[in-house]
């Protein structure tokens, strides 16, 4: 699903490319999964004559500010994604919106054409996304509810420490709970894990304050870099597990094998040879809670991973053997995706009249 690279990205493209433009017409789906609270009518006359002043983000959510509320919030879901035609698109391996597709997309939930031209969309093939028009986004649920996004606002090694020590579940349980950090996902959970060296299901309130100076290192230099590259995946370090993790197959990264467990309600590729359960110390029981990462402190998703997204936009630059050497990864592992549980079948949504 898209994770605070993803979503950044397109928070990024959208500035780039609308603001100060005005918008002359919108088309909402009828769609009443994704498009919660309001009817498409009243959301599309909220939009049209509005202009647009800024793009925000917290975590995995975004939002639109206009000359005046309501706005339009955005929570990606499994596979939301932004397209600007003619410009730049958001990628997901099993919901994409590809140049040759009728426009707007079937999958389209927000089409919004601007008063120079320029037209955008917000789709979503699995429909786990949820659009609202919102007063002031910032100050309910679910962005109300986030805590400190791990781009924009880090936490200081102090801070991490003292609540980590105060956890009684896994790490990566903690690392999902967007109520402790906000914007870290599956596949990041497990990339930050795997380059500190620390096991899935260690007991936070276990780890020192270096492996929690080792975790927080990892977590600003993953996210980052991730961002640098408008989390074009095909200019990761080919030596992350990001590009061997996917589809529970027997595999290596960096010559050590990979594993699959459930760690925090998710499937969690991880290195046995490098991150090691450490032993209980004598006298402590393990307790049922402390074995099994709560599923409550999980944002409510989809299980099945899928691979990031891809802005067609980007053309930073990245070291040529990274983009070859991920590209082989990727068409060697095509096909096959992380979690194993069924994904909801896609049923494209009719919208409204224009």
């Amino acid at each position: 699903m898209p994770e605070l690279p993803e979503v950044e990205a397109a928070r990024r493209v959208l500035e780039e490319h609308c603001v100060g433009k005005r918008i002359k017409r919108a088309c909402v789906a009828d769609d009443a999964k994704v498009i919660d609270g309001v009817s498409p009518k009243d959301f599309e006359v909220a939009l049209v004559g509005k202009s647009i002043v800024g793009v925000h983000r917290k975590g995995k959510n975004m939002w639109i500010q206009l000359d005046s509320p309501p706005f339009p919030s955005f929570q990606f879901g499994m596979a939301g994604a932004v397209y600007i035609k003619g410009v730049a698109v958001t990628n997901y391996k099993r919901a994409v919106v590809k140049d040759t597709d009728e426009w707007p997309s079937k999958y389209s939930k927000l089409f919004v054409e601007l008063d120079d031209g320029l037209e955008f969309s917000f789709t979503d093939k699995r429909r786990f996304a949820k659009v609202r028009l919102l007063d002031n986004p910032i100050s309910v649920p679910p962005i109300s509810e986030l805590g400190p996004d791990a781009l924009t606002e880090p936490m200081t090694l102090d801070n991490f420490f003292s609540c980590l020590s105060k956890k009684k579940t896994g790490i990566k349980a903690i690392l999902l709970d967007q109520g402790f950090m906000s914007g870290i996902g599956n596949w990041m959970a497990d990339e930050v894990l795997y380059q500190a060296r620390i096991h899935p299901q260690q007991i936070a309130s276990t780890m020192t304050k270096e492996t929690c100076e080792t975790l927080l290192n990892c977590i600003n230099e993953v996210t980052k870099f991730a961002v640098q590259v408008d989390a074009d995946s095909l200019q990761f370090p080919v030596e992350w597990l990001f590009h061997y993790r996917w589809g529970k197959k027997p595999g290596k990264v960096n010559g050590k094998k990979i594993e699959f467990i459930n760690a925090g309600g998710r499937t969690t590729a991880y290195v046995p040879q490098l991150q090691k359960l450490p032993a209980v110390k004598e006298g402590r029981k393990k307790t049922k809670a402390a074995e099994s990462d709560d599923d409550d402190e999980l944002e409510n998703e989809d299980k099945k991973p899928v691979v990031p997204a891809v802005v067609v936009k980007v053309k930073k630059q990245a070291g040529k053997k990274n983009r070859k050497e991920a590209a082989n990864v990727k068409r060697e592992r095509e096909g096959s995706d992380g979690d194993d549980e069924n994904e909801e079948q896609a049923k494209p949504a009719a919208s409204s009249k224009r």
